[in-house]
């Protein structure tokens, strides 16, 4: 009998799609074992790409704090099996699972499709990535569903490179690398060599070996922990906690307080950021042993 197995993601430019679906190929070319479906999730009222400056940071507060909007419902063909393996594929919005992955997993859809299945977690980020994983995490165990697998593409060029390159994508929608600066997002060539991590979950799933599924993946590639960006991304939730919810219940000031947002935000990364990893690299020696279980933890699938 032929395996089912389900990807599930959501992408607005096209990369997380070219991933998913180059994960999925080694199960694509055995089609006498496996029976693959795709679900690519879709919002009753989409955002649109490029992004619109305004409309862009006018999302950060529903993004950050969670607050879902209505989706499509999946197909018939999605709802009416029973899977063995869904990969999910997902990005990050301010720190967070994005509004329409949210809006998945807050979806009764999610619970139903999900629950009791084995599921491998892949995102596509500029680079912070590791406290959105711990979040996505939640909701997976609150609907008994078993994360045997993470797979992280970011951004290989330096916090600030990226910075430039990931803005003249979203709002002016150019990709590609221009004057000085180098093409945006996960390069092609990781890209197109992430059919790798897919030989390997497929490798265990047939062996039944995917208690030792996440360390062949580590080994192999799959997650890169910077300790300097786990660090930033502490100090940016708790910032961005302040901020969302002061956005969400001042209504009346919401205009003008994206605007004041928006203009923190680039001080933060212009300013503070480097700041936080002067302050990092000169406290390495005392925190090394800390940091280096905080990786290894970060590494892998387990909740605290």
């Amino acid at each position: 009998m032929k395996k089912n197995i389900l990807v599930i993601y959501y992408s607005q430019t096209g990369q997380l799609e070219d991933i998913v679906r180059n994960v999925t190929l080694p199960f694509e070319e055995k089609k006498d074992e496996y029976d693959v479906t795709y679900y690519n999730i879709r919002l009753k009222q989409d955002f649109p790409f490029p992004w619109p400056n305004d409309v862009f940071f006018n999302t950060f507060p529903e993004s950050y704090l969670q607050i879902p909007s209505e989706i499509l419902p999946p197909s018939e063909e999605v709802l009416g099996k029973k899977y063995d393996l869904i990969i999910f594929g997902y990005q990050v919005w301010y720190l967070t699972p994005s509004i329409p992955i949210i809006s998945f997993l807050k979806s009764g859809y999610a619970e139903k499709i999900m629950k009791d299945t084995q599921v491998v977690t892949i995102s596509a980020t500029r680079n912070m990535w590791m406290l959105s994983q711990e979040k996505l995490k939640v909701y997976l165990k609150n609907m008994n569903a078993k994360l045997v697998g993470n797979i992280a593409l970011v951004d290989r060029h330096d916090n600030y490179t990226s910075v430039l390159t990931v803005i003249r994508w979203m709002i002016g929608g150019q990709k590609e690398k221009s004057g000085l600066l180098p093409a945006a997002g996960v390069s092609d060539e990781e890209i197109n060599g992430s059919v790798k991590y897919g030989e390997i979950i497929e490798r265990h799933f047939n062996n039944n070996d995917i208690e030792n599924l996440q360390s062949d993946l580590v080994k192999n590639g799959a997650i890169e922990i910077r300790p300097f960006l786990v660090r930033v991304e502490k100090v940016g939730n708790k910032i961005f906690t302040i901020w969302s919810n002061l956005i969400i219940k001042k209504k009346e000031k919401r205009p003008l307080l994206i605007k004041l947002f928006k203009v923190y935000l680039m001080a933060a990364i212009w300013i503070i950021s480097p700041i936080v990893l002067v302050l990092h690299l000169l406290t390495t020696p005392i925190f090394w042993f800390k940091r280096k279980k905080q990786r290894e933890y970060l590494q892998g699938i387990n909740l605290k």
